[in-house]
């Protein structure tokens, strides 16, 4: 008998060869193998006939090969096989597709799936570039068995196409066929039975081998049962993990900070302006997590112009006031030069000691900085990644702010909160001669004790997500943009129209306003046709408007020179900016009113509405213009429109998870999203609620529903998934 732990080489028909090339797409054991499941269903039970193909469908075909060749035309060639059932006869055209040649014999049995096309020239019905799978000899029995006269599961192949779908097909009936018929239940009894879940032996046959009766619209969407009881077991084991994590965090010690009138005037006082009722319900739930004893882990999140660095120094306020440093790390020297610009400007007047630390900083600069930081001199440190070097100490630290802006990968959060494995957070190295002191006007400092953590992202995160990649952190919103914002404008042109562009342009520095112009590049590249910051800007500032000041930002600009360049463009000695995406985070100029962006097609959605949220600072209308050159992909279309039908960033953020996926829309492919083998987050959402729901109540046991044993085996098992398939938060 096979177990799910049992190593996949020992299923009949693998061997340790063929379990090489299943470990290339994460397959080790048994249950990995199982949990492979089709990315698609074939209709084969009623096979298509041919005289009853329509063009525009997708369909499902199973005939006989008749005739195969390679033709070559002034392109391209073009292989063509023939199909027939009877006298029904179809034509598969592939293009550049040299490598089928004697592929196919005549007789054999070949299934074809893809759209039906009619032929402009014949009138006939044909199909393009279909999906095709051998069967065997037409009399072949055993080739129709598993393939032909049913519902049939259809596999990624792997191993550069030398292990197939069918392959897949007859090694998975084999390994369900040999499996342990008692195979332990892992969710406890009261969870399945409340939300009526099949067995884990069902689901695995059935969403591998579906019956006669299953629905096909719901095997395609993932929604059988069997699918809804795998995809939620992921989701339960992660959440699990999760809320493990987020109860273990409430169980370390924290710095409990006193909130008193004298905090609550200091905070009153670096206020520029009247804050909104998001960012006063915000402030309230930050204040109440710091005034506990457990670290406080919270995500911060907020469109654009949202107000999130004002809340973010009034949380600094608290730490400080109570005696202890904060830190506040930037994904890019750029951003962390902001923050420094900001913090002198709102907080220094008030008398609080700040300093920046960068890479690009002198090395006695630096050493100077570290030292002020390690003796407790320095109350705000901001930085880059130079934070989390072994020679940065912190006498007192109370408070760690990341704006991560989707930068830092979730490793490098961890690394920030958890130093080494060791438990001592990496901002929370402390020197010996700072144990006994007792902060002026502040707490007992606690040696022991862990930062609170605020993390901060200016990209809405769909709230499905922020529940998976953030799950180990409470939640803030800031939902409302500060008053006096009025909605930017968004148009797109063509970049023929280029002209009437910069009319527009000029028009707005006439009245006194201020523009922004952004590239996709910095320099011209001879393998696309992009237009460049640098050569456009020798354009814009010698002949389009020679009359004007225009400046260059880019990421290749010494630091002194960017910083130059930025403080001018803020005190408006420049009217016109060209520049990259460097622009992206951080800049703040309530005088911008205007935001071109030549290529436009070429930058993510996220990255537009980034870009836009530059603009509209102010009290004055605003305009993004989107310029778009050549030819706009069908996707490129779907994120231009999106960003002239709607200014709101979680919408956009929606659209944009749904069109690159939860890896990319991160950026943390490499590290950060749980690997999902069955879920899918955009897709399960609603399932994933749930999974988050009941792994609390799980947590929360035991009870009259859910006993001791039960919890036990969920934690073990979760601690499993967590060790082999997530890796990403260490649990237990």
């Amino acid at each position: 008998m096979l177990e799910l732990t049992t190593p996949v080489q020992y299923v009949k028909g693998v061997g340790p060869k063929m379990a090489e090339i299943l470990a290339t797409k994460g397959i080790a054991t048994v249950g990995d193998l199982l949990q492979y499941l089709p990315f698609r269903y074939e209709d084969r039970l009623n096979p298509r006939g041919i005289g009853e193909l329509r063009a525009g469908e997708m369909a499902t075909v199973i005939g006989e090969v008749r005739n195969s060749g390679l033709f070559r035309t002034r392109r391209m060639p073009i292989f063509q096989l023939t199909v027939g059932q009877g006298r029904s006869r179809l034509r598969c055209l592939w293009f550049n597709a040299t490598y089928l040649q004697g592929k196919f014999e005549p007789g054999q049995l070949v299934a074809l799936y893809g759209k039906v096309e009619q032929d402009s020239h014949t009138g006939k019905l044909q199909i393009i570039q279909p999906q095709y799978e051998m069967l065997g000899d037409a009399g072949d029995d055993a080739a129709t068995s598993l393939e032909v006269g049913r519902i049939v599961p259809i596999y990624e192949s792997a191993g550069q196409g030398r292990v197939t779908a069918r392959w897949f097909r007859r090694v998975i009936r084999t390994a369900l066929e040999n499996l342990n018929p008692d195979l332990p239940e892992i969710i406890p009894a009261a969870v399945r039975a409340r939300l009526a879940l099949v067995s884990k032996r069902e689901a695995l046959w059935k969403v591998h081998w579906p019956e006669a009766g299953e629905s096909f619209e719901a095997l395609q969407s993932a929604r059988t049962p069997a699918h809804m009881r795998l995809i939620f077991e992921e989701l339960f084991f992660t959440e699990l993990g999760l809320e493990m994590k987020r109860r273990q965090q409430k169980a370390q010690t924290g710095i409990a900070f006193e909130i008193n009138d004298r905090v609550r005037q200091a905070i009153k006082k670096i206020l520029p302006f009247h804050p909104t009722a998001a960012q006063k319900r915000v402030l309230k739930e930050i204040a109440e997590d710091m005034q506990k004893p457990h670290p406080m882990r919270r995500l911060l999140q907020g469109d654009v112009g949202s107000g999130k660095t004002i809340v973010s120094f009034q949380a600094a306020i608290i730490a400080i006031e109570n005696g202890y440093q904060v830190a506040l790390m930037a994904p890019t020297e750029i951003l962390a030069q902001q923050h420094y610009f900001s913090a002198r400007r709102i907080l220094e007047n008030a008398g609080y000691r700040i300093v920046l630390l960068t890479g690009s900083l002198e090395t006695d600069r630096k050493r100077e900085i570290r030292r002020h930081i390690a003796q407790g001199n320095a109350q705000l440190v901001i930085g880059t990644h130079a934070l989390l070097e072994e020679k940065v100490e912190f006498a007192r630290p109370g408070l760690v702010i990341v704006d991560e802006q989707h930068r830092f990968g979730v490793m490098q959060r961890l690394k920030l909160m958890k130093k080494s494995g060791d438990g001592i957070d990496a901002l929370a190295t402390v020197s010996r001669a700072s144990l006994d002191r007792t902060a002026e006007g502040g707490r007992p400092y606690m040696g022991n004790a862990e930062p609170d953590v605020l993390v901060m992202t200016a990209t809405p995160i769909p709230r499905t997500l922020a529940l998976t990649l953030y799950g180990d952190l409470d939640l803030s919103v800031l939902d409302e943009l500060p008053p006096g914002r009025t909605p930017i404008v968004t148009r797109r042109v063509g970049d023929e129209r280029s002209d009437e562009v910069w009319d527009f342009v000029r028009k707005q520095v006439v009245k006194g306003y201020q523009v922004y112009v952004v590239y996709p590049v910095i320099a011209e590249n001879e393998e696309n046709e992009l237009k460049a910051a640098i050569k456009m800007y020798r354009e814009l500032s010698g002949k389009v408007f020679a009359d004007l000041r225009v400046g260059l930002l880019h990421g290749r600009l010494d630091p002194e020179l960017k910083d130059q360049v930025m403080r001018m463009f803020q005190k408006g000695e420049l009217q016109i900016l060209v520049a990259t995406t460097v622009i992206e985070v951080g800049v703040d100029v309530p005088n911008a009113t205007v935001m071109v962006i030549e290529h436009a097609e070429r930058f993510g959605l996220a990255q537009l509405h980034q870009l836009r949220g530059r603009i509209g600072r102010g009290a004055a209308k605003s305009f993004c213009i989107l310029m778009t050159g050549g030819k706009v992909t069908e996707e490129g279309e779907r994120r231009l429109q999106a960003m002239v039908d709607t200014n709101d960033g979680f919408k956009i953020a929606e659209l944009d998870l749904e069109l690159r996926g939860p890896g990319e829309f991160f950026g943390t492919r490499q590290a950060g999203m749980p690997n999902f083998t069955v879920a899918n987050l955009i897709r399960d959402r609603q399932l994933l609620e749930l999974a988050k729901r009941e792994a609390a109540a799980v947590m929360d046991g035991p009870n009259a529903e859910i006993s001791s044993e039960e919890i036990s085996r969920a934690l073990i098992a979760m601690r499993m998934k967590w060790q082999n398939t997530y890796g990403l938060v260490e649990v237990g």
